[in-house]
């Protein structure tokens, strides 16, 4: 994947079929509610393993029933890319999974 950032319109364009994902400060953000701590930690677990077949890692925040993802692309100048959108993409996808909302 390109390390190309993208425009503001393309982002918010993108972050129309990812919902509940926002652009804050640069970045594309989500928090997920999860029915339970055990279910956030294993949302986090999941999300990690993603991480690591990408080679991509969000700002990964695990609270007592929430998960928070915060990302950019280090090697596009703290940009949004392609490889963001790609990484909320497949965190939406398992998401419902772990019962998130």
């Amino acid at each position: 994947m390109a390390d190309e950032p993208l425009s503001q319109e393309e982002i918010e364009a993108r972050l129309g079929d990812l919902p509940g994902w926002a652009l804050e400060g640069g970045r594309i953000t989500r928090a997920y509610r999860l029915p339970s701590h055990f279910a956030a930690a294993a949302l986090t677990l999941h999300v990690a393993r993603i991480q690591e077949e990408l080679g991509h890692h969000s700002d990964l925040t695990l609270g007592y029933n929430t998960v928070g993802l915060s990302v950019n692309t280090h090697s596009a100048g703290g940009a949004v890319t392609e490889k963001d959108l790609t990484l909320a993409m497949r965190v939406e996808a398992i998401a419902p999974g772990h019962g998130a909302r």
